[in-house]
């Protein structure tokens, strides 16, 4: 079953689950972690939950960590995956959002989809009796954001209190991030350019669930007393400006200097790509410091507890 009360289970956002059932699947992602310690990446989990099931992983954006970590986490569970994209498939022949939902819910058990427009997956959700999962929009990126939390977690920091500092642009990850902190009371300083804000609906949404969020363009101020220090790309695919973004974005560079000013135990993530000497120098990207592999890695980890969710396995 994928429904429970009668509600399909689709995680757009990280508000769709809760705090209560997030933890539920960190907690979940450890533990079959752990137990799969020395084991072939393909073998499936002893109990082999998502048996039969396959889920359509559909991809209007490239991806590597997407769409690596699903297909692992489906064949781990015991499930199977199809893969689609705009190039092979009618959705890049004008085919509506609608019709594809209707016509893949009757033969997949699950669909994530992976898009530009946060509009294209609301309506996939509308039109879908499967579930449906945010493998990114320009909106937010809510399985990036699990996975950061378990990374965090396995390196010994307790989420309420935590202070996390956020360098550049104010995307779809920093608003991930920010929904995070209204549900597991963290605090956020987040430090962009002006005219690179995050949106405020989620600045909002962060401060009602208790978290404080401070938006400066002091990167050294945001640093300082630091836990994390969080970090993206720049540069999206296809944009226009970027030279001009690139210039604005320098001064947010997280390097040796910035992380000095944060504690001496303050972890480094970024969900990756990198590019090293934009958003990161090299010098933290490889320091002891740096998380980021741990961080792709645990998609996979993440992502299976996701799917367990969605698919009523897992949570209340």
């Amino acid at each position: 079953m994928s429904e429970v009360g009668g509600q399909i289970r689709h995680f757009l956002d990280l508000e769709d689950a809760g705090a209560d059932d997030i933890a539920a699947m960190i907690a979940d992602a450890i533990d079959r972690k752990d137990a799969r310690a020395g084991r072939p990446k393909g073998a499936p989990d002893a109990d082999a939950p998502l048996a039969g099931r396959v889920l359509a992983l559909v991809f209007e954006k490239s991806s590597t960590r997407t769409r690596v970590s699903f297909d692992i986490a489906m064949r781990q569970l015991g499930g199977s995956v199809l893969l689609l994209d705009s190039a092979s498939s009618q959705l890049g022949r004008g085919e509506s959002i609608a019709d594809t939902a209707r016509v893949l819910s009757r033969m997949v058990d699950g669909i994530m989809l992976r898009t530009d427009d946060h509009a294209k997956i609301e309506e996939m959700a509308r039109h879908a009796t499967v579930p449906v999962i945010n493998g990114l929009t320009d909106r937010s990126h809510p399985c990036q954001i699990v996975a950061d939390l378990l990374t965090v977690i396995e390196h010994g920091k307790a989420l309420p209190g935590l202070e996390v500092a956020w360098f550049g642009d104010g995307n779809n990850v920093l608003h991930s991030i920010l929904e995070a902190a209204g549900l597991f009371m963290f605090n956020v300083r987040v430090a962009t350019p002006a005219g690179y804000e995050p949106d405020p609906t989620f600045v909002a949404l962060a401060r009602a669930g208790g978290a404080q969020v401070t938006l400066t363009q002091d990167a050294r101020a945001a640093a300082r007393g630091a836990d994390l220090l969080v970090t993206d790309t720049w540069i999206s695919m296809g944009q226009a400006d970027a030279a001009e973004k690139r210039a604005a974005m320098t001064p947010y560079r997280v390097d040796a200097a910035l992380m000095a000013e944060a504690k001496p135990d303050a972890l480094f993530l970024h969900c990756l790509p990198a590019h090293i000497g934009d958003e990161v120098s090299e010098e933290v990207f490889e320091s002891p410091r740096s998380v980021v592999f741990d961080e792709a890695e645990n998609r996979i980890h993440a992502q299976k507890s996701v799917l367990l969710w969605s698919f009523g396995l897992l949570g209340s």
